[in-house]
This record gives C-alpha cells, sequence and structure tokens, in this order.
C-alpha cells in the first residue's frame, strides 16, 4: 500500500476493525518512511451477477427491480413485507449461490411466478400478466384456465 504522503510503499498495520456495515475491515497504517498516518478499507470484491434479457441485453441484477414487481402484484393483498423480503434474500443468495456470472431472465421470473403462485393466486396473475407479456384476454383467460384446472387437482 502505498502512502498518501510520501509515495513509500513500505508500512505497519497498527489497528484494524470490522467496519460498522461487518463488510469491510478498516486498517490504520503508519507509514515506515515519513511516519504518518492512514486508514484503507478491505472488503471482499464480488462480481456483479448479469441478467441475460430475452431481447439479449445484459443488466446487473437488481433486488429491487425484482422487488418493485412483486410489491406491484401483492398490492393491497395479504402478504407481507418479511415474507417478500425473507423470498428476495434467499432468491438473490441462490442466483449467486449458481456460480455462474450471468443468470438468464427467465429463471428469476420463473422463480418469482413460483413463488408468488404459493402465496396468493391474485398476486401470481398479475405478475404473470406482465411478465408473459400477455397481449389480450385470450392470454388472460388461458392462464387462468391452466390456475383453475392445476387449482382443481389439488
Amino acid at each position: 500500500m502505498k502512502c498518501p504522503f510520501c509515495g513509500e510503499s513500505e508500512d505497519k498495520v497498527i489497528d484494524s476493525r470490522l467496519s460498522r456495515s461487518g463488510l469491510e475491515i478498516r486498517r490504520r497504517r503508519e507509514c515506515i518512511e515519513c511516519g504518518r498516518r492512514f486508514t484503507t478499507y478491505e472488503r471482499i470484491e464480488e462480481t456483479p451477477l448479469m441478467i441475460l434479457k430475452k431481447d439479449g441485453r445484459r443488466e446487473e441484477f437488481s433486488r429491487d427491480k425484482v422487488r418493485s414487481g412483486i410489491l406491484r402484484a401483492c398490492e393491497k393483498l395479504d402478504i407481507s413485507i418479511h415474507a417478500i423480503e425473507d423470498f428476495l434474500r434467499d432468491l438473490e443468495h441462490d442466483l449467486k449461490d449458481v456460480g455462474e456470472r450471468e443468470v438468464p431472465s427467465t429463471v428469476v421470473g420463473e422463480r418469482v411466478m413460483r413463488w408468488l403462485h404459493e402465496q396468493n393466486d391474485i398476486a401470481y396473475v398479475r405478475f404473470a400478466s406482465v411478465y408473459r407479456e400477455f397481449k389480450d384476454v385470450h392470454d388472460f383467460m388461458s392462464e387462468l384456465r391452466s390456475l383453475l384446472s392445476k387449482t382443481d387437482g389439488r
């Protein structure tokens, strides 16, 4: 680590402690050459998780974007924000656990739809209408028929 004052690369660590967030280590250093002290931070370098969209574009995974879609689908329904946050945490963890740098958007969308289907059929259909890009009432009715046939089979 180069000293920000004299440019010397030899220093010693005087103190190390976890940051408030717990995601990085704060190190207090002293330059061997000039004796001045400075602070550095060390954190794990994360490779961003990229989502491969249907049209071929790539964009960084956005937990907020997924949350927004789920919240719209769950509006005025009895699904707790805690359940949504737990799902989002698990989803993000699982996507990063796969070890792939790029994940197709269909993996995310289908996972959200499965979870919403378990929570509330109305939220599921609301989300599906946007995710599957229903063009008209026939697409909507087709999804409802499919949902009803699965419900009858339970």
